[in-house]
């Protein structure tokens, strides 16, 4: 599964995530002032950015920008020189270009956010006192730029990761029709070759990208939090506490995270059993397309049965993860504003200031709730992963 696409992937990946501390590690240690050496305006990494789209070329972001060219270049160069891999282009490059991009949506994000108290503490002076309506025109103008930049980058990396994906099943589909030979005799070994090398590249993006997306939101909007959290010192019920929106924000996604993987425990099980029995009722019936002594009405009737029992098995299982799921969810949406009902209610909160810390709260909130949205899409790669590796064992033991 990884060995055909990246080079050497245990030791790949461990380089990649050692990596990628080491260089948060000189970022946050005095890194992002170095730009200075090459003219940058002394402070220019601490200075207060514009809200709106100008804020992505200020000299702060055109000196991370040239950081992780770097970064990426050095990191390439190694892997070629310790490791040829024929779809190292795009398993190596291919995958800093998308990460950089996860990257830049997240940071729309929080120049978004930076947007949300300025212009709904503007609506509130408004409404109290009026105003020029040529101020709300342009505020109004300033979201609509970001979210253009947002969406067009997102659509382009949509596109990208398409062709990523497809790559790393071409890479898996050339690998075992090598082995075919050795292979071809394994139950569902025409489906497993077909059907899962696109589902397991596809899901193991698609969690990839979500992870990767869940992490750098974290670390762009925790810091925020600390500082809003000044404004929030009571919580419900718990009263006042310091840091309260972190807290409140990590002692929800805990609680949630560990209710649905305890009331969806048994799914991946089920998932592998449902596929094994569906590829033997359709085995059975390829047979019978070309041998008239295979797929008799009582052995098809034999294998449907069990087809059918877990099935039946899935759908029990299912209703009451989603019942939990989704009730889980409903409270989640009311969580965020119930936080604030003993600040908004003591007078010390304006409408823009509600807006923005929503918006905060909500995007590590959802950080801490990856495992949660993703529960489902884990339960089904465990099963591809399951398949394909037992797929896989055949060629470690020959």
């Amino acid at each position: 599964m990884f060995k055909s696409f990246f080079p050497k992937p245990k030791w790949f990946f461990l380089s990649l995530v050692l990596w990628f501390f080491i260089n948060i590690a000189l970022w946050f240690s005095g890194g992002k002032d170095w730009g200075t050496i090459l003219g940058f305006s002394s402070g220019y990494a601490n200075a207060e950015l514009p809200i709106g789209v100008s804020r992505f070329w200020a000299p702060s972001y055109l000196w991370f920008y040239l950081w992780y060219f770097v970064a990426t270049v050095i990191f390439g160069i190694f892997w070629k020189w310790i490791s040829y891999n024929k779809w190292q282009l795009w398993s190596v490059w291919g995958s800093a270009y998308i990460l950089f991009n996860v990257w830049l949506m997240v940071q729309f994000n929080v120049a978004i956010n930076a947007w949300y108290a300025p212009f709904y503490d503007l609506i509130q002076k408004m409404l109290d006192k009026g105003g020029d309506i040529q101020a709300l025109y342009m505020g109004t103008l300033t979201f609509l730029f970001i979210a253009l930049f947002y969406v067009t980058v997102a659509v382009i990396n949509s596109f990208f990761v398409s062709h990523y994906v497809f790559r790393w099943r071409t890479a898996m589909n050339d690998y075992y029709t090598l082995h075919w030979a050795t292979l071809r005799h394994v139950e569902g070994a025409s489906q497993r070759v077909q059907e899962d090398t696109m589902r397991f590249a596809q899901t193991m993006e698609d969690l990839g990208v979500g992870f990767v997306k869940a992490l750098l939101t974290l670390m762009a909007f925790l810091p925020i939090l600390f500082q809003l959290s000044k404004h929030v010192e009571v919580l419900p019920i718990v009263g006042a506490i310091p840091h309260s929106l972190v807290w409140a924000a990590i002692v929800w996604a805990i609680f949630g995270t560990v209710l649905l993987v305890f009331v969806g425990i048994k799914l991946p099980g089920l998932q592998f059993n449902n596929q094994k029995v569906e590829a033997a009722f359709r085995k059975e019936l390829v047979y019978g397309e070309d041998h008239e002594d295979r797929a008799k009405p009582i052995i098809i009737k034999e294998l449907f049965s069990k087809v059918r029992y877990n099935y039946f098995r899935l759908y029990f299982h299912y209703a009451y993860f989603n019942l939990v799921s989704i009730w889980y969810m409903q409270l989640d949406i009311l969580y965020s504003l119930v936080v604030l009902f003993p600040s908004i209610a003591a007078g010390k909160m304006t409408l823009g200031l509600v807006s923005q810390i929503g918006n905060v709260f909500d995007k590590v909130r959802e950080s801490f709730q990856f495992l949660i949205t993703s529960w489902k899409t884990i339960i089904e790669l465990f099963s591809i992963h399951k398949r394909l590796k037992a797929f896989e064992s055949i060629l470690d033991e020959k």
